[in-house]
């Protein structure tokens, strides 16, 4: 990608659903805080797609779970990044990591992008690919996502991604709003255009099932996955107690168990789960006061911790709070990451 196109992506910036329109290259800051592109970390990952995954730093949602805040959360909390990376040196080295022997026993096939959110740098990214496949035209690549993205700009992942890992938070507006700080249609009119037209894409969808958070918003967004179809592959990850509900207490493995057969009630077929369950933490006390400002109580309950740890704009609306540039939240420290 030349210069000029990246720098015109940044110039007024409507990368991701909050449209901020900001100048990104003279310094201003939208909802991602993010000015240009930043690496955070990069290395060979052998979670499946194996892969060398770059980490970039920055996110357009402010997700109170966050299993990755230190980068997520970036420049706000003050964490540590590498910065910028020129994206053809960031090419040849992923090419060449993929090719270490380290890379071939692992099985790494692929540059993976994740973050944070990839979408913030979009431009970037699309130039690391470019170089790479200079050298390597079949190079794959795959992109992890949070969904939150115009459509133009999907449709710029799709034309060089190989695979896709997306992950889908909840189904119901205010469980999303509480959770994210976002509306969720954009999510889910992203998921499901990736369901019905890029199928072959796509790794698989990825929840993370929050005990008391987000249980009611899974039987219903399995039927929605489901009516896309039946054979899209659906990821449960068990929720593990982080960020602002870093109190909160884990999935239990009952909980996970019943995810998956509400999956397979819906019509799901391909369903698998993740990760560790049963960690304790508390349950069901509400942290703050939210007032009527969320209809449901799981999302009455995720916006309680924030509202504790400072959060004061109900229903949780990111992209049109006031306090954007100074948000609490994305200043938050946890005290215990599992």
């Amino acid at each position: 990608m030349e210069k000029r196109n990246f720098e015109n992506d940044l110039r007024e910036c409507i990368l991701c659903e909050h449209r901020c329109g900001v100048d990104r290259t003279c310094g201003e800051l939208g909802v991602c805080r993010m000015a240009g592109p930043a690496v955070a970390s990069r290395t060979l990952h052998p979670a499946p797609p194996e892969s060398y995954t770059i980490f970039v730093a920055g996110c357009n949602l402010k997700c109170l779970g966050c299993q990755n805040w230190t980068i997520s959360q970036y420049p706000d909390n003050c964490m540590a990044v590498e910065g910028y990376v020129d994206p053809r040196l960031l090419a040849v080295e992923s090419i060449s990591m993929l090719e270490s022997p380290a890379g071939a026993r692992m099985g790494a096939d692929r540059i993976f992008f994740s973050g944070g959110e990839p979408t913030i740098h979009l431009p970037f990214i699309e130039s690391v690919i470019a170089e790479a496949r200079r050298f390597r035209p079949g190079l794959k690549v795959n992109y992890d996502t949070n969904g939150f993205m115009t459509e133009k700009s999907l449709m710029r992942v799709l034309a060089f991604t190989t695979s896709m890992t997306f992950d889908i938070k909840a189904y119901y507006d205010d469980t999303m709003r509480a959770i994210a700080g976002t509306s969720v249609e954009p999510v889910l009119r992203n998921a499901e255009i990736v369901g019905r037209t890029a199928r072959d894409k796509l790794w698989e969808y990825r929840i993370v099932a929050i005990p008391e958070i987000n249980e009611d918003d899974i039987k219903p967004l399995c039927r929605f996955l489901a009516s896309i179809s039946r054979e899209l592959p659906v990821a449960f990850l068990a929720f593990r107690p982080n960020f602002v509900l870093d109190e909160h207490c884990g999935a239990q493995r009952e909980f996970i168990r019943t995810c998956v057969e509400q999956a397979k009630a819906a019509g799901l077929k391909n369903v698998t789960y993740a990760g560790m369950t049963n960690i304790p933490g508390n349950t069901g006390t509400l942290r703050g006061e939210v007032k009527e400002a969320y209809e449901r109580p799981g999302a009455r309950l995720a916006a309680s911790y924030a509202h504790s740890k400072g959060c004061s704009t109900h229903p949780r609306d990111c992209g049109a709070c006031r306090s954007a540039s100074n948000c609490p939240i994305k200043k938050y420290i946890p005290y215990r990451n599992c």
